[in-house]
């Protein structure tokens, strides 16, 4: 699942790739921008900034473009066969004379004038990975809205930029509390620790190939993916429940021991959909 660090591991990959170098070939596989030609033109650099990519193009222009769920961007080398998935699900191709990324699903792929990347990323609060990171900012917008569950502002790219799902999950884990405590609930001295512990969290995973969050080998992560699974701490079955950001629901994943507040009842709708099913 992309996030902040996964983002900025793709960041460097494409401008490992594609910096400094001439296109010989582009390719929008998106309506709007199906006649644009990049070719001919460096490729400046790629910045990571919280789940959003920015691929400056010489000439003024920035290729914009975000992961969501399910999109990739892959580098093969010039002989090498693509691999990222059919043909159909490709959205864009950058390619010189010795690699070639290639965009698979991305959901969000638009060519901007680079002066007007702030229509792109301007919304977004401080970046955990970026050269803007201010803690201090960070835990003003969080606290801004005190009635809202911590686990939706912590989603919102607003208060601070590159935190996903399982970086929500597993930061109300180490802070104790359950993801529908609202903000303002959480006790000063937890609060004045987030923004320093999900920087580290992102930090520490930027360059590692499986993200993790215990220091534990083979047990990566506390509880996000492991519902009905013993908690790492005090063996209570960890629980998952639905919970919106604004826009979608996710899974989201908690101890009932180790973490207090607010939860979903177990036969609320959020609860209901990850019921074990049972046969007859």
């Amino acid at each position: 699942m992309p996030e902040g660090d996964t983002v900025w591991q793709t960041a460097k990959r494409l401008h490992g790739a594609l910096a400094g170098k001439l296109l010989t070939r582009s390719d929008l596989r998106v309506p709007k921008y199906a006649t644009a030609d990049l070719t001919g033109r460096t490729v400046l650099d790629v910045t990571p900034r919280g789940k959003h990519l920015l691929t400056r193009i010489e000439g003024g222009l920035t290729l914009h473009s975000h992961l969501r769920m399910d999109g990739s961007w892959k580098v093969y080398a010039a002989d090498q066969r693509w691999s990222g998935g059919p043909a159909h699900q490709i959205r864009a191709i950058l390619g010189n004379a010795d690699r070639t990324a290639v965009g698979y699903r991305l959901p969000v792929l638009e060519l901007l004038h680079t002066a007007d990347e702030d229509r792109a990323v301007g919304h977004l609060g401080p970046d955990l990975l970026g050269p803007d990171w201010n803690p201090d900012q960070a835990l003003a917008n969080l606290l801004a809205d005190p009635a809202r569950p911590l686990g939706e502002a912590l989603l919102d790219q607003r208060n601070l930029a590159g935190i996903g799902n399982v970086y929500k999950s597993e930061l109300c884990f180490l802070l104790g509390a359950t993801p529908w405590l609202p903000v303002g609930a959480l006790p000063a001295d937890r609060a004045a620790k987030l923004p320093a512990l999900a920087k580290k969290l992102l930090e520490v995973n930027r360059d590692r190939p499986i993200r993790a969050t215990t220091g534990r080998r083979g047990q990566d992560l506390f509880v996000y993916g492991r519902a009905r699974r013993p908690c790492l701490r005090c063996r209570t079955p960890i629980r998952v429940a639905d919970q919106g950001d604004g826009s979608r629901e996710r899974p989201t994943y908690w101890c009932p021991t180790c973490q207090t507040g607010p939860v979903p009842a177990p036969d609320s709708p959020a609860a209901q959909r990850f019921r074990p099913r049972t046969t007859n």
